[in-house]
This record gives structure tokens, C-alpha cells and sequence, in this order.
């Protein structure tokens, strides 16, 4: 696995390399990804909807030419101090901020100079901006803004509000585990639950697309496959940085003292459980809870399709690497499930049926409504053999995955038919 870009780097080309490469995560830079992926699949939507006549421009009259205000100018040097206070001391203190930049965010550390000097900067760049622009008399101005042009806030606005949302049923999901620590579990750069963050970002781009008088099912419609690409571009940071969110243990590998996978039978996993039990023990409370299947993969596929044991994984979860020196020395003691690249693949099939079939589908929703259903079933199966926390629900035992995913089902197939059945009022502007 490679958790950032100085153990990536270093991999590839055999040398070491400046430490502060650290602070750039492989996970953080596919999740950057995953938006410019959304972004630019939205815009062509917006694009293609105001061709059509679905979407129009709203006009706002604009106040051009005016002096910098102070309010300006002290807006700018807090940002700019924030920036330099957190920016300074990250370099200050690069180990333990490359170990996990978002942690050290939300801590006091900082550097003052720096600070400093990104206040007087960005409030001389906000200044000079304004100097430039400033006319003798302020003027007003009607501006023509096209939904389009709104792809930044609204992605901002997704990924914000996602984050907490994501955040916050990850703390509900792993309840005790919030208890114990509840800032680590909120501030940590790991743990995030998709469907939270999907729950969040839909109202809060809900009430965005009110306030700016954007249709909000025009917008549901054009946001749809990027959003089932970006989760799969997402899932695949998962994959290269090792960051927890894979699948059961496939007892049919174990992992050799060198790190490498052997085969194995069930009366040698479970030898393997005995000699690594106090990690089974952590993460599982006992060995018996621990969930597994055996299934060697089938002659014709790689054995790396149904089994990985995450070595130098991010989270640095499992056992400890023997002659492993770094941040990152830690190797499953058994197999797991790939479970996010099954995801990484499947999300990308969706997203190309969803591409090419937008321009065939003739009423409002009906994108919004099939992606539910897809998103859904996707994830439904999936958890089928990943680890999660599951309900007692008496005969039911359901993961919180699992009972959204079949509400998503369930409300995505209701959409559909509601689209076909409202058609004229639903294809207005």
C-alpha cells in the first residue's frame, strides 16, 4: 500500500526524500480527484440542461468600482493568518503532522511569525485587488450567472457539508469507539461513512439550490453520475492507501513472517488467529467473533482479486512488519476481502450505463431515481462481506449501511415511477 506520496516516492524510485511529502495522503489527493471527476460531469450536465431549456440563467445586479471596506481588509488577514499559523506550523512540525495532517489541524500548534506575515499578505493582496477595480463612482451592474457557473459552490458546499455528515454517522456507527475518544473520532482524517455524507450534502445543496432558484431535481438529475464515479474514484484511494474500509477475512490466505501471502487451510487460519490474538482480540472483542469465510480464488483470476493483507496500510492496523523501519509497518495477519476495488469497479460500470443513457432518459428525476437504485444495490451486496457493526433487530441483523442502502432502493424505485406519473409538471423549468 502506499498511505502518502514520501513512502510512494520513495517505493518507486529507491531513495529517500523530504519528509514534508508526507503530509500529501494518496487517500486525500484521490478524494481531490473524485471532486474535479463530479465537478466536470456536472457542468456538462447544467450545460446540456440549460441547452434544453430546463435550467436559466438568474440575473443579479452587482455593485462594481467600490473602495476596500475594513471589514474586507480584517476578513482577509484572519483568513491569511489562519492559513500561515496552521501552514508554519506544519512545517515546523512535519513528523507529526504528516502522520495525520487532519488532527494536527485541530490542534492549538502553530507558528506566529507566519501567521503574521500571511495576515499583512493577504490583506495587502485584498487592498491591491480592490485598487485596481475601484472607479471614481461605484457603478451597478446586471450579471447573468448560468448554473454552471455555480459548480464551485456547489462542490465546496458537497464536500463540506459531506465531511460532517460522513463524520457523523461514522460516531453513530462506531458508537463506543466515539465514546472513548470523541475528538479523535471526529478530527481523525479517517472514518467516514459514505451514506452520511451523501445525507448531508443532499440537504444542504437542497437549500443551496432554493436560495439561488436553481431546480433542485434538475440538479439532483446532473449530479447523479458523478457522484456514483466520484464514490468510485474515492473507494480506490481506499485501495492504494490500505485505510481500513475492506472486507471479511478470506481464511484461505494468511500472511507469511516476510509479509507475502501463503495459502492456507481453515485449521491454519485458525492457528494463525491463535498466534496474532491480541489484534484479533482488539478489533474483534474474541475470536469468535471474528468473520470469515474460506474461498481460494478460482484458477483463472489472481489471487490479489479475493485476497489482500494491506502491508504498510495507513492506519497502521494489524501486526508489526518484521526489519520494517517508517511510519508504516504494519500487515494484516490474514487476508481480507479487496472490498474497494469490488467497488472501485463496480461504481465505474455504473457510472458509464448512467453516462450513456442521460440523454435517452425524458422526464425530471428519473437519473436521480435509477441512481439511487444502482448506489444502493451496489452497497447492499457489498456489505455482505465487509466489517461493520451490525443491529440487533431480534431475527434481523442489519449494518447501517445495509438499512440505507434498501431505504436508497426503495426511494430511488418510487422516484422513477413518481417521474413517469407527473411527467408535465415535473419537465418544467
Amino acid at each position: 500500500m502506499y498511505p502518502d506520496f514520501e513512502y510512494l516516492l520513495e517505493q518507486i524510485f529507491n531513495t529517500d526524500l523530504p519528509a514534508w511529502l508526507g503530509i500529501f495522503k494518496t487517500f486525500g489527493f484521490m478524494v481531490a480527484l473524485a471532486f474535479f471527476a463530479a465537478a466536470w460531469t456536472l457542468s456538462k450536465e447544467l450545460k446540456r440542461k440549460e441547452e434544453q431549456g430546463l435550467l436559466k440563467p438568474i440575473i443579479k445586479t452587482i455593485t462594481v468600482g467600490e473602495a476596500v471596506t475594513t471589514a474586507e481588509l480584517i476578513w482577509s488577514g484572519v483568513l491569511g493568518f489562519i492559513i500561515g499559523y496552521k501552514g508554519g506550523g506544519i512545517f515546523s512540525n512535519i513528523r507529526e503532522a504528516s502522520a495525520d495532517p487532519m488532527s494536527f489541524l485541530f490542534t492549538l500548534k502553530g507558528n506566529i511569525l507566519i501567521g503574521i506575515i500571511g495576515a499583512a499578505l493577504f490583506a495587502y493582496m485584498k487592498y491591491s485587488e480592490k485598487k485596481k477595480q475601484q472607479l471614481p463612482k461605484p457603478e451597478q451592474k446586471q450579471l447573468a450567472l448560468h448554473p454552471y457557473q455555480r459548480v464551485f459552490e456547489v462542490v465546496i458546499i458537497a464536500a463540506v457539508a459531506g465531511l460532517a455528515g460522513a463524520k457523523i454517522f461514522n460516531a453513530l456507527e462506531t458508537w463506543e469507539d466515539f465514546l472513548r475518544d470523541p475528538v479523535a473520532s471526529l478530527f481523525s482524517s479517517s472514518g467516514l461513512t459514505f451514506y452520511g455524507g451523501l445525507i448531508m450534502a443532499t440537504v444542504a445543496l437542497y437549500i443551496y439550490a432554493k436560495k439561488n432558484q436553481i431546480p433542485f431535481k434538475h440538479l439532483c438529475d446532473a449530479a447523479a453520475p458523478g457522484l456514483i464515479l466520484a464514490y468510485g474514484i474515492g473507494r480506490l484511494g481506499c485501495q492504494i492507501a490500505g485505510d481500513g474500509d475492506w472486507g471479511i477475512f478470506n481464511a484461505a490466505y494468511i500472511t507469511a513472517p516476510d509479509g507475502s501471502l501463503q495459502a492456507a487451510t481453515i485449521a491454519e487460519f485458525k492457528m494463525r488467529m491463535q498466534d496474532a490474538s491480541s489484534y484479533f482480540i482488539r478489533e474483534f472483542g474474541s475470536l469468535d467473533n471474528v468473520p470469515y469465510i474460506h474461498s481460494p480464488a478460482p484458477s483463472w483470476l489472481p489471487d490479489w482479486m479475493y485476497a489482500m493483507n494491506y502491508p504498510h496500510n495507513v492506519n497502521n492496523e494489524g501486526v508489526l512488519l518484521a526489519n520494517c523501519t517508517g511510519s508504516y509497518c504494519s500487515v494484516l495477519p490474514a487476508a481480507v476481502f479487496p472490498t474497494p476495488l469490488y467497488e472501485t469497479v463496480g461504481c465505474t460500470l455504473i457510472f458509464l450505463f448512467l453516462w450513456s443513457i442521460r440523454k435517452k432518459l425524458k422526464y425530471a428525476w428519473q437519473m436521480f431515481g435509477i441512481y439511487l437504485v444502482f448506489n444502493g444495490l451496489e452497497r447492499f451486496f457489498i456489505e455482505k462481506i465487509r466489517v461493520n457493526y451490525k443491529y440487533d433487530w431480534g431475527f434481523l441483523h442489519p449494518t447501517q449501511a445495509e438499512i440505507i442502502s434498501t431505504c436508497l432502493v426503495l426511494a430511488g424505485i418510487g422516484i422513477f415511477i413518481f417521474a413517469k406519473m407527473r411527467k408535465d409538471k415535473l419537465n418544467k423549468a
